[in-house]
């Protein structure tokens, strides 16, 4: 499998800017990507600087020397690279599988292109077909976000931490609901509005019609699927 992301991450290569700021996503596809930017920056081919999505982000970009800037320096981005849970035919996305899915979804909002990199395995013709949907929820409103969600037929599981006692805690102080659908999701924009309309939900892990392209890996190589 590794070799498969590999080839996700090399695709997207090409589209590192000579200057300018990107935004860094999380998650394992990613973390190649980081080496290979790091490499480019260190060999001069490219003069660029990255805002961090997440805290793994930005201590892939420590590791790699990758220069640091933030969305009060620079609020419009050339280009956000991210990996993603699920992406469906219309190159919608289900992220947050790393739990960072809102500060994730406010870093590619600022950027020009998104371009998302993922193994075969996440290509799916309706989200919500192998993974549930992700919400990050204020611990306040947690029971009344729950009981909402149930009202809707949907069954909310709050996420648990592994070595540590209790629920997933985000790098904003939030919990994770994980959404578990009865059906896969045909309207994945009405759902994410619906959602988002709850009290307490302040993201979710839904991203619709923000994916520019999704770079796919292969046994063999890579191919690139576009709006």
């Amino acid at each position: 499998m590794s070799h498969i992301k590999m080839n996700a991450a090399k695709s997207a290569i090409a589209l590192i800017p000579k200057q300018g700021a990107m935004g860094l996503g999380s998650g394992s596809t990613v973390a190649i990507f980081a080496k290979e930017l790091g490499q480019k920056i260190a060999s001069g081919e490219a003069n660029v600087s990255v805002v961090p999505s997440s805290y793994q982000a930005y201590q892939l970009a420590i590791d790699y020397s990758i220069p640091l800037t933030n969305l009060d320096l620079t609020p419009e981005l050339v280009l956000t690279v991210d990996g993603a849970d699920e992406v469906d035919k219309e190159l919608n996305l289900i992220k947050g599988g790393g739990g960072a899915l809102f500060q994730e979804k406010i870093v590619a909002s600022a950027s020009k292109k998104l371009v998302i990199i993922v193994d075969e395995s996440k290509l799916v013709d309706h989200l919500g077909t192998k993974f549930h949907i992700p919400i990050e929820v204020f611990p306040f409103s947690l029971g009344i976000v729950q009981k909402k969600i149930r009202q809707k037929g949907i069954e909310p599981i709050l996420r648990q931490a592994t070595k540590k006692m209790g629920p997933v805690v985000t790098d904003n102080g939030n919990f994770i609901l994980d959404l578990k659908f009865q059906e896969p999701i045909l309207n994945p924009n009405q759902v994410a509005i619906d959602l988002k309309m709850i009290p307490g939900v302040i993201e979710t892990g839904l991203f619709v019609g923000m994916a520019d392209e999704v770079h796919v890996g292969t046994e063999e190589g890579s191919y690139i699927l576009k709006k």
